[in-house]
């Protein structure tokens, strides 16, 4: 009887353990789990086999993107990896060895300008064995970066409260129009809450990053006693264009 397989799927930003995926003996890391490629570029990631058994590598091209929390996923479609090349697309390593990825990308007259995310999937099957009934992969992204003029802006969307034990988290909905990542690190992105026009804290996110044309929620936790309708006014800095967002809301 035909037996399905059982697929792991760890991206890089997801890894359990850096740069590393394991399972049942099996065992794979790449280095380094994030590259930029800038315009007509190349670059190299080494490929590692900690484990026992020899392995196959199977390399393939696929669309990055980040759900609403962050949680990386694989996207269907071939607009940034149509320009992505990755040699060789087949790997044998032996069991404690390592190989190279070449990677390189030559985006096309008329690329839109700024970052355009793609990922390098490394899929394991070890050798001389029939039946696999675990796969290990591993996502290393690719950042294909195209010259020309950058546009940052934020946008924000909504603000709604979630109940959480003891705290309340405060959940952010933001939109990336620009065409660039934005990072929001905790000393970039903001929270201040206001009652009668006077700042009573400032609530500082989760890091986290928002892919261009993308939308994504920050969370900030408060666990202070304040109680009852307030004033949330969302600051970044360095400044980026789009509205400045005040949101009432009941704690």
């Amino acid at each position: 009887m035909r037996r399905a397989l059982a697929a792991l799927v760890l991206v890089a930003a997801a890894a359990s353990i850096p740069g590393a995926a394991a399972g049942r003996g099996i065992e794979l890391s790449a280095s380094p789990l994030r590259v930029t490629l800038r315009g007509a570029s190349a670059t190299v990631i080494t490929v590692r086999n900690p484990g026992g058994r020899a392995l196959r590598v199977d390399v393939s091209r696929a669309e990055f993107a980040r759900s609403l929390s962050g949680r990386p996923r694989v996207q269907p479609g071939r607009r940034a990896i149509a320009w992505l090349r990755v040699r060789p697309r087949r790997l044998r390593i032996a069991a404690g060895a390592k190989a190279t990825l070449h990677v390189s990308a030559r985006p096309p007259r008329g690329a839109a300008p700024g970052d355009h995310l793609a990922l390098a999937l490394l899929t394991t099957r070890p050798l001389g064995v029939r039946r696999v009934r675990l796969r290990l992969q591993v996502g290393v992204i690719v950042v294909l970066h195209v010259r020309g003029r950058i546009t940052r802006r934020l946008d924000a969307r909504s603000l709604t409260v979630r109940h959480a034990g003891t705290r309340r988290v405060l959940e952010l909905l933001l939109v990336n129009r620009g065409n660039v990542t934005e990072r929001l690190v905790t000393d970039r992105l903001r929270l201040v809450l206001l009652r009668r026009g006077r700042p009573f804290a400032t609530l500082r996110p989760r890091s986290r990053e928002l892919l261009p044309h993308s939308a994504g929620i920050a969370e900030f936790a408060y666990r202070g006693g304040v109680r009852g309708d307030v004033l949330a006014q969302v600051a970044v800095r360095p400044a980026v264009a789009g509205p400045r967002r005040r949101f009432r809301l009941r704690l």
